[in-house]
């Protein structure tokens, strides 16, 4: 247990640390008139130092880091245009996974809204660790008054069933699904989620080359009624290793929580690392 408290403290020091820092710049920068290609390319800096600062693989648990910038969107200006993500395995039976998102509004928006963050925080627990069953607790944080939200639930990795696992292993997938059956917000109906993950290689066509993405299936929120009632959160990353640790990426994004511009394209790069 002390292990466990000791690793779980440096985990979330390295990402409380960057969420304090992005959000005190982001809110610090409100005032200042920036263009919008010098704003990511600061962004992109300090997330990078942040996640460079003492992480070896003597004082952190086995985990990886991504920083990815998307300098081209087809249809949205304002989606995600700067990602950071971190996953580490705190113990052999709890690990820790989350990202944060930031977002250019535009110049034409009121100062104060410029720049805004979305951010998922991740604990699961696996009883075992041949077990396809883990156990999860959710953490959604970003801009605003009464936006987070927290979700208790249990996630599958659908590779791991006996049953399933041949053919996963021959089209070198990975899939989880995550059944977030409890959900604390501030909205006054019994809302709740389906959470789709996966991951794909291509060993046949290439070692750079990866796919990856998420399906996020909100069911009973209370939305507008221009809005789908269950909508859906869907995005695909195709992936090319450059060199070293630096990568091509192109990610295609449908987001129906959008009135319009449901679909958008997104293309930049990632830089990742593990430890």
């Amino acid at each position: 247990m002390t292990n466990f408290v000791f690793h779980l403290s440096l985990v979330l020091l390295l990402k409380g640390r960057l969420n304090i820092t992005m959000t005190t710049i982001l809110e610090n920068i409100k005032s200042i008139n920036v263009d919008k290609k010098w704003g990511y390319t600061a962004c992109c800096a300090l997330c990078l130092l942040g996640f460079s600062y003492n992480v070896n693989s003597q004082s952190l648990p086995a985990g990886s880091a991504s920083i990815n910038v998307y300098p081209y969107l087809s249809d949205v200006d304002n989606d995600s245009a700067v990602t950071l993500v971190a996953g580490t395995n705190l113990t052999p039976q709890f690990s820790y996974f989350g990202f944060v998102n930031i977002y250019d509004q535009g110049s034409h928006n009121a100062q104060d809204d410029r720049f805004t963050y979305f951010s998922e925080h991740n604990l699961r627990w696996r009883p075992n660790t041949d077990s396809p069953w883990e156990l999860t607790a959710q953490a959604n944080i970003r801009t605003g008054n009464n936006n987070n939200r927290y979700r208790l639930g249990a996630r599958i990795h659908l590779q791991q069933l006996a049953f399933l696992n041949p053919f996963f292993a021959a089209i070198h997938l990975k899939w989880a699904v995550n059944f977030h059956a409890i959900q604390f917000d501030h909205d006054p109906a019994h809302a709740w989620q389906i959470e789709h993950s996966y991951s794909m290689s291509f060993p046949y066509l290439s070692e750079r080359l990866y796919l990856s993405g998420f399906i996020d299936h909100a069911i009973n929120e209370t939305r507008p009624s221009n809005l789908p009632n269950n909508p859906v959160v869907w995005e695909t990353q195709i992936g090319y290793r450059l060199v070293d640790k630096l990568y091509l990426v192109s990610e295609y994004r449908i987001n129906q929580y959008r009135r319009s511009d449901v679909d958008n394209l997104a293309i930049g790069l990632e830089y990742k690392f593990s430890w």
